[in-house]
């Protein structure tokens, strides 16, 4: 048998044995008496006609068998029994003594099966160690081999690298230089400044429109507004009349609804309740019925001993009475119980309503504080409109007076410009007439310098006529000869400044160019979006209205065309 179920019927017979004896250690005893609860003792044998043998006792009542016959049978099983037991001891040793050898056999076997496994797997280890060395100098050698290749690459890469870094530096520095002068010919080219100054006029014009616009749309879509809302002000009055009636109705239908649901809420908990109560009877009533059969069991084993004694008929009432006590108590705690049901539900339905009432009485207070709050802010809308409206023309006025100031000062700074270069100019013509007539004036006194100085060291040394005619004609090829290297002097000072003039002029070819360039984008990024508020004088050619587009050429000669016939 299992010992889990051998288990179980241990504590069943020991749960019942319990059960059927805790009458008899219950059960009660009058003072001066004694109650026999042993069991009946075996008495010697009387006679063999009125007993029957079991194991040299006998019970009475129980009848006559046969003394003797039972007597040898039982001499003849014991000595059987004796010889079987021999038998099976004598077995059972050589069944151990078999079990023990195979047991031995079979270690033995094991234990050589795990030394030929241990030597197998030294072997495999060994040779796997081995295959690990070979593996390692392979993949060492591999390693050294990729690691000079690698190294190889780096070095190569790294040239390649500083070799197109040099191309990229040297492709920067022309690209910051072409920036750098750009950026120089923007900042200091006044033609550039000047058409900046038109787009920032014909921006400003665009917002100061678009404010006009906006404010008349402001305007507008405030008149429309005012008109919604006076609407829907009397449709929501209406509105809110029908509400008011429907909800009035919901609540009343709500509060009907409320009270059915609660009836049937409180007729359910009491139906549940009620089940509870008779499911809880019918379960003491069956724990009563257990009760009472083993009540009844116990009360009659005591009957047969205490039939003669009143004490077992009083703690029968007394129980009784006990009984019908516990039932009153219990009768009244489910009336207890119901009533304070009731009390709870009214007391739910009582807050609900102070619930409800304060939810509409924070409604009123929040549609109030909503009104209130919205007239507040529509006020603070209106006032900040007008200082905003206020602030606009000032501004307008500040950035027209501003522009009108701007270009008074820039025809004033062109004008005196103007007349600084034309003056300039004059001055340079003069300086230059007066450095030629310095120069001629120089080479003649110099001449004349240089001949008197001649003559006079070579006087003492002349002779006669011919040796000073002579001497004459020495001073005047050497006079001429310096006369001929200043002009020399002179005419390669003039082809230097002739080469510089004409550097000039390609750098100023140059810096044309990249302003004109500069002047076409600034165009092509500006004018589309500033078709219909350029100023005059923005473009300078036909050339540039081409540039940017069929479609802007002919929205920009359509608008010339509408100021023309105006």
């Amino acid at each position: 048998m299992p010992i889990g179920s051998y288990r179980i019927q241990c504590e069943a017979t020991f749960c019942l044995g319990r059960l059927r004896s805790r009458g008899r250690r219950a059960a009660p005893r009058l003072p001066g008496r004694r109650v026999n609860t042993e069991r009946p003792q075996p008495v010697a044998l009387p006679d063999a006609s009125s007993c029957c043998l079991c194991g040299g006792r006998w019970w009475p009542g129980e009848p006559n068998r046969g003394y003797f016959s039972s007597a040898k049978m039982a001499s003849k099983r014991r000595n059987l029994s004796y010889s079987e037991r021999h038998q099976k001891l004598v077995d059972e040793n050589c069944k151990k003594l078999h079990v023990q050898a195979l047991k031995n056999i079979s270690s033995q076997i094991r234990n050589q099966i795990v030394q030929n496994e241990n030597d197998n797997r030294v072997e495999r280890k060994q040779f796997l160690r081995l295959l690990q060395n070979e593996q390692f100098e392979l993949d060492m050698e591999e390693a050294i081999q990729k690691a000079e290749e690698n190294k190889r690459l780096k070095e190569l890469q790294l040239k390649q690298e500083e070799k197109l870094a040099m191309e990229l530096a040297k492709l920067k520095h022309e690209s910051l230089k072409d920036e750098k002068m750009r950026q120089q010919v923007r900042e200091n080219s006044i033609e550039l400044r000047e058409l900046e100054k038109k787009l920032k006029a014909a921006y400003m014009n665009k917002e100061r429109a678009a404010q006009i616009a906006e404010k008349d749309a402001i305007k507008y879509e405030q008149m429309k507004r005012d008109a919604k809302i006076a609407k829907s002000m009397m449709e929501e009055h209406e509105r809110i009349i029908k509400e008011e009636n429907a909800a009035e109705d919901k609540r009343n239908k709500v509060k009907a609804q409320y009270c059915l649901d609660l009836e049937k809420q409180l007729e359910e908990q009491e139906k549940k309740k009620q089940e509870a109560y008779e499911q809880l009877l019918k379960e003491k009533l069956m724990i009563d019925e257990i009760v009472r059969k083993i009540y009844e069991e116990d009360q009659l084993e005591k009957q047969h001993k205490l039939e003669k004694t009143n004490a077992l008929r009083r703690y029968i009432e007394e129980f009784q009475k006990e009984q019908a006590l516990w039932r009153k108590k219990k009768c009244e705690e489910m009336e207890e119980e119901n009533r304070k049901i009731i009390e709870f539900a009214n007391m739910q339905q009582q807050r609900e309503e102070d619930r409800m009432a304060k939810v509409q009485e924070n409604e009123e207070k929040r549609l109030q504080l909503q009104n209130a709050l919205t007239q507040k802010l529509e006020e603070m809308l209106r006032q900040r409109e007008d200082l905003e409206q206020v602030r606009q023309e000032l501004y307008q006025e500040e950035q027209a007076e501003i522009s009108k100031r701007k270009l008074k000062e820039e025809a004033e700074e062109k004008l005196r410009k103007q007349k600084e270069m034309k003056q300039d100019f004059e001055e340079q013509i003069a300086l230059k007439e007066l450095v030629l007539q310095a120069a001629k004036e120089e080479e003649e006194n110099f001449r004349k310098t240089m001949l008197a100085k001649f003559a006079e060291d070579d006087r003492i040394e002349l002779m006669n006529a011919q040796k000073q005619r002579t001497k004459q004609l020495e001073h005047r090829r050497a006079v001429e000869k310096l006369i001929e290297e200043r002009r020399k002097q002179f005419l390669a000072d003039k082809q230097r400044e002739l080469e510089e003039w004409q550097l000039q002029q390609r750098r100023q070819g140059f810096i044309n160019t990249i302003i004109e360039e500069e002047r076409l984008k600034l165009l092509k990024e500006h004018a589309t979006n500033l078709l219909g508020y350029l100023p005059k004088g923005v473009f300078k050619k036909e050339d540039d209205i081409d540039l940017l587009g069929e479609e802007f050429k002919k929205v920009y000669q359509q608008r010339s065309d509408i100021c023309e016939e105006k």
